[in-house]
């Protein structure tokens, strides 16, 4: 029988994920050290998870590639895909928020035009639109915190889980946008194919974080 596949994203989502799948009860994975091996089995299960970008989950689950798969709620909000989201998860937990340089403080923001550097434009466009500022959304995919540094943009919109990085590059975090955490996302042909089965899961998952 084809084994049900779980899209995760790897790094600490992923562990945090696997985790709690063994809490669960309903597979028991062991993610190697090395990371360059992307797809794990488990046969008691029979469920396999593969390993991609946060951002590339819900394309995997939408193309039928997996038939569920865990990301962030900052990810969904960003980009639009057709989609069930049955259950937020107990973990994953951080902020969508504004950041400035420490030395420019919070005044840089009442700029008329603001330049913001960011992997997430259309939330942070849609942010500063609805509180009436301009802004030239500058689009980054890594190391967004230098973006200020270099004089490139003059805020960033990024993902905070401590605000350690922000403080070690000279960034003060000043507005917060959402709240975001991991969510379960499943394909609305899974949910046909395999209804049984996603159910006895969203069963187990919930008892786990009761």
């Amino acid at each position: 029988m084809k084994p049900f596949t779980i899209a995760l994203p790897a790094g600490r989502l992923a562990e945090e994920s696997v985790a709690f799948f063994r809490k669960s009860g309903i597979a028991d994975f062991t993610l190697t050290d090395k990371g360059r091996e992307l797809s794990f089995f488990d046969p008691d299960s029979n469920i396999r998870i593969v390993l991609v970008r946060s951002r590339d989950v819900p394309t995997y689950v939408e193309q039928g590639a997996a038939d569920a798969g865990i990301t962030g709620r900052d990810v969904l909000l960003e980009a639009d895909h057709n989609l069930t989201m049955p259950m937020t998860m107990a973990f994953g937990y951080c902020h969508l928020s504004v950041a400035v340089r420490t030395v420019d403080g919070p005044a840089i923001l009442q700029r008329p035009h603001l330049r913001v550097a960011t992997k997430y434009s259309n939330l942070a466009m849609d942010y500063f639109f609805r509180k009436g500022i301009s802004c030239e959304i500058i689009k980054l995919n890594g190391s967004i915190e230098l973006a200020p540094i270099l004089d490139m943009a003059d805020c960033i919109v990024d993902l905070v889980s401590t605000g350690a990085t922000l403080k070690a590059n000279g960034l003060l975090e000043v507005e917060k946008i959402l709240e975001s955490s991991a969510v379960l996302v499943i394909s609305r042909s899974a949910w046909v194919l395999h209804n049984q089965r996603i159910n006895e899961m969203l069963h187990r998952f919930q008892k786990a974080v009761a």
